[in-house]
Parts: structure tokens; C-alpha cells; sequence
């Protein structure tokens, strides 16, 4: 008779002497209370597994009087058969279904959607769910089975070129944004790349100047790789190339405006009509008087010339040097030791003379 029930177990009377049902060894199926399964002052019949005489313990067992759930199992069960079952638990890196009484398979995360961005179990099922799912694989000694959902869904990248074709322009939401790159989805289950050098024709620090997690953007498609399921994505190719017209808009010897950006030791950076940044070589900034142009990118200043702000207007003309980065300087040629930098024991012998005998 069950004298008493807890959260671990039910302690049965059998005569004088209690005995101990662990609360596993009543079901073959999930059990989460033993309320589930007996109730107080309730007859049952149950099996001796062990008894310690020194202790004064014994354990009994409900679950041993029927046959093991996985011994009905149908034995024409295999792998791709498709089975339904009952979500009873989820857990960070799966859930488990049971397809039968006693009888429970895992469907690991990544084998619930195709989409990368699903990191838990708990944004795609919840307890008491009912799925249907396909046998992955099927391990009767060990008594597990592993199931997949994604399986029974179509897959995206089995027709991705078909449906996105390279060079094509289509519309994607902004996931996730990294230093590299940003992560965008074209549709449940594909994602792409832009990366940041492929976000915009000027030059950026992060991605996140440019576009914000939420974002639709338009974007190209620039490349596949459909077994790894990567998708090569471009935005600035959909924006017209602001330096093919620079060339037209700032031709060579024509006199412009700009704003000095930064500044160097070997020249300064100039942002023509906000659009383009040249560079200017300390030799090339002449003054409207005619002389030389004394900035911060010297290491001292004239006295009779103050430094100018680094945001100050300047008049340029743009030479064929003005796209490009200003060139390495040429090393020196190394100095020739002077007599007095070698070391004393480096130093060739003076000369001596005996003076001769008459």
C-alpha cells in the first residue's frame, strides 16, 4: 500500500516494512511527479530490486512488471521514416519527442529549421507540441533515435540559384551586424554576407555607419557556395560609383575648393565638394601669395606663418596623384661611419716611423 508520496519517490508498506519506489523506476515513460502515476492509500503490485539488511532498505520497483517500451518497438522502423510524437521536455540544445509510451527521440537544434539564426529550442517548440518528424538515425542497442523536423521542410538552398541569381538585386533584412561585415536575410532559412568593403565606396570603420539591425536594404547577389549553405552579398554595387565622375567633375589642372580633413607629415587630406578625398604632398601646397604652404605635417613651423585648423578651406589643383595614396618614401642610403662613431678597437693602426741611424 502507498504509504507516502514526495518528489523523489513513493514509500510503499509492505507489511511492517516500507520499501522505496524511485520515482525513475515507475515508469518506463517521463515521469515528473509520482502523483502522476499512484495515488495515496492505493494497493499495487510492485518488484524487489534490492535490499541492504545493514541499512534497513529496500527498493522496489512498478516500471519492471511490464515489458521495456523499446522491446514492442517496431522493428521495420529505419532511418527517413517519418513519426509522430509529443514534445514532453526542451532543453537549450534540443527537445525530446515521444513517439511511443517509453519510447523518446532528441531533435537537436540545428535539425529544427534551416535558418542559422535559431540558436534555442524554446523560439520553435514548447511542451505538449504536437510534430511529425523523420528518423535520423536509430540505435536500438543503445536505445536512441534521433529525429530531425527541418527534414519534412523544403530546403531553400536546393534551388538558391534558381531563385537568387548572381547579379541579381533583391530586397534583405539586416540580422546582425559584426566588424567584418553585416548578416542579412533574403528569406527564412537564407543569409547572407555584405562585407563591409562591399557596403560602401567610401571608406568606413564599422558597419554600423552604414546600415542598423531592422534594416531593409537592397542588395547583389554576388556568389554562392551552396554546400556550406553561403551566400556572397553586395550593397554599394547597387549605388552609383561616385568616382566615375570624379575624373569628369575634377579634371586635371583645374583650380577646386576643398576642406582640409587631416593632415600628415608628408601632406594633407583634402574632401573635395564632400564627395572625394585627395591627397596633397607638402611640396604641391602653395599659398595664394605664391610660397610655401607651412602646416602641421611639418615637424617645425616658420615663425612668421601660424598653423592652420585641420578643417581650414584650401584651393587645390588636382594632379594624377590625387586618387591614389601618397607612395612609400625611398629609403636613404645608409651613412657612412664617421671615424669618430667607430670603436676604438675597429680603428686601423696609426702609422709609425723609426727614425734611421747615421
Amino acid at each position: 500500500m502507498v504509504k507516502n508520496i514526495t518528489n523523489y519517490g513513493v514509500f510503499v508498506d509492505l507489511g511492517g516494512v516500507d520499501g522505496l519506489i524511485h520515482i525513475t523506476d515507475l515508469s518506463w515513460g517521463r515521469v515528473n511527479h509520482p502523483e502522476e502515476i499512484v495515488a495515496l492509500d492505493e494497493k499495487i503490485k510492485v518488484v524487489v530490486l534490492d535490499f541492504n539488511e545493514a541499512q534497513k532498505r529496500i527498493a522496489l520497483g512498478l516500471k519492471q512488471l511490464t515489458p521495456h517500451p523499446w522491446d514492442n518497438l517496431d522493428a521495420n522502423l529505419k532511418e527517413g521514416d517519418k513519426v509522430k510524437g509529443k514534445v514532453i521536455l526542451i532543453a537549450d540544445y534540443g527537445a525530446f519527442i515521444e513517439i511511443e509510451p517509453g519510447v523518446e527521440g532528441l531533435v537537436h537544434v540545428s535539425e529544427m529549421s534551416w535558418s542559422p539564426r535559431l540558436h534555442s529550442a524554446q523560439e520553435f517548440l514548447k511542451v505538449g507540441d504536437e510534430v511529425e518528424a523523420q528518423v535520423l538515425s536509430i540505435d536500438r542497442d543503445a536505445r536512441k533515435i534521433s529525429l530531425g523536423l527541418k527534414q519534412l521542410m523544403p530546403n531553400p538552398w536546393e534551388s538558391i540559384r534558381e531563385k537568387y541569381p548572381v547579379g541579381s538585386k533583391q530586397k534583405a533584412t539586416v540580422r546582425n551586424i559584426t566588424n567584418f561585415g553585416v548578416f542579412a536575410e533574403l528569406e527564412d532559412g537564407v543569409e547572407g554576407l555584405v562585407h563591409i568593403s562591399d557596403l560602401s565606396w567610401n571608406k568606413i570603420k564599422h558597419p554600423s555607419e552604414v546600415v542598423a539591425p531592422g534594416d531593409v536594404i537592397d542588395v547583389q547577389i554576388l556568389d554562392f557556395d551552396e554546400q556550406n549553405h553561403k551566400l556572397s552579398l553586395g550593397h554599394k554595387q547597387l549605388i552609383p560609383n561616385p568616382w566615375d565622375e570624379i575624373e569628369a567633375k575634377f579634371p586635371v589642372g583645374s583650380t577646386v575648393e576643398g576642406t582640409v580633413a587631416s593632415t600628415t607629415d608628408k601632406g594633407a587630406n583634402i574632401t573635395l565638394d564632400g564627395e572625394a578625398e585627395g591627397f596633397a604632398f607638402t611640396r604641391e601646397l602653395v599659398k595664394e601669395d605664391g610660397k610655401q604652404a607651412v602646416g602641421p605635417f611639418r615637424s617645425r613651423w616658420s615663425s612668421s606663418v601660424a598653423p592652420p585648423a585641420a578643417s581650414s578651406s584650401a584651393t587645390c589643383v588636382p594632379t594624377r596623384r590625387s586618387r591614389s595614396v601618397p607612395p612609400r618614401a625611398k629609403p636613404r642610403a645608409p651613412r657612412r661611419p664617421s671615424r669618430r662613431s667607430t670603436p676604438m678597437s675597429r680603428r686601423p693602426p696609426l702609422a709609425t716611423s723609426t727614425p734611421s741611424l747615421p
